[in-house]
């Protein structure tokens, strides 16, 4: 029963986030990567404030601000700059590629952080999967650039340390409550860092860059994070984690519809072979 909780949960993480990159490609065309960094991060621990307030939630223990600030380090602050940053040199078609490799930097962070044991057969399969995207991202050199793949792969490293340390938190703290006070944690900060780089003229910032400034901040930020850390701690983190590699495939239809960028027809085999290891692993785990 937990373990099919946590499938669902993942999933509806999962769409969320698969509507970042395209969003966060869209937002930059009205806001610097860094104020986008920082303002995403302002009105989601706006929103955090509101709703522990309302439930009327205590606060962390001592023990928890490290790990708190781990997850605020990877996912509030790390992965959202990070890509941001690549995005203003690779496309979101090809940015979605590489979440393909979350799953596994998710698992190894579990092993380390959370001393969780996955099957051999899982981590052929969990290889097997990030093994096509690094094939495709080194043999296909259009639209690639050394930045922004290094950037990319930078960003999976972290995101994969927040979601692992955030996930064994959430069962202490619960999920929503979780990516709240990390939200909190670095509310100081990215205020500050938002003051510094907002928008010169911001009559020009077209209101599809608001729209996608408000999903990264409310979905991206928050929601995706009520569920994906419910459903990581519910059905193992190792194992949901296997669901990111069903994220490029959202990535790229929102790519291709949205902001009308093209799919390779490779990266549709290689996204299909990501596919078949996503389901072995979860059997396998």
């Amino acid at each position: 029963m937990k373990q099919s909780s946590g499938y669902v949960s993942g999933m509806i993480g999962i769409t969320i986030f698969s509507g970042s990159l395209p969003a966060t490609r869209l937002a930059e065309t009205g806001f610097p990567p860094l104020f986008l960094t920082a303002a995403r991060a302002v009105i989601a621990a706006l929103l955090a404030i509101a709703l522990l307030t309302v439930f009327r939630q205590k606060k962390p223990g001592r023990d928890a601000l490290l790990p708190l600030a781990i997850v605020a380090l990877g996912v509030v602050i790390g992965y959202p700059l990070l890509s941001a940053c690549a995005l203003q040199y690779i496309e979101a078609v090809r940015s979605a590629m590489w979440t393909g490799l979350l799953p596994l930097s998710t698992a190894l962070f579990a092993v380390l952080r959370n001393g969780e044991h996955p099957s051999l057969r899982f981590w052929i399969f969990s290889l097997c999967g990030a093994a096509a995207v690094l094939f495709y991202a080194l043999t296909q050199t259009h639209g690639g650039s050394l930045v922004g793949d290094g950037l990319m792969l930078a960003s999976i490293l972290v995101c994969g340390l927040g979601y692992a340390e955030g996930a064994a938190l959430s069962r202490q703290l619960g999920g929503w409550q979780v990516i709240s006070w990390a939200l909190i944690l670095a509310l100081p900060l990215m205020s500050v860092l938002a003051f510094a780089n907002h928008p010169v003229n911001w009559v020009q910032i077209s209101p599809s860059a608001w729209v996608s400034l408000f999903y990264v901040a409310f979905f991206s930020m928050m929601l995706g994070f009520v569920f994906w850390y419910h459903g990581l701690a519910q059905g193992g983190i190792a194992r949901i984690g296997q669901l990111q590699l069903l994220q490029p495939f959202g990535g790229l239809a929102l790519s291709a519809f949205v902001l009308h960028e093209v799919i390779p027809p490779l990266l549709v085999g290689v996204t299909c072979l990501v596919l078949f290891c996503v389901f072995g692993a979860r059997r396998a785990a």
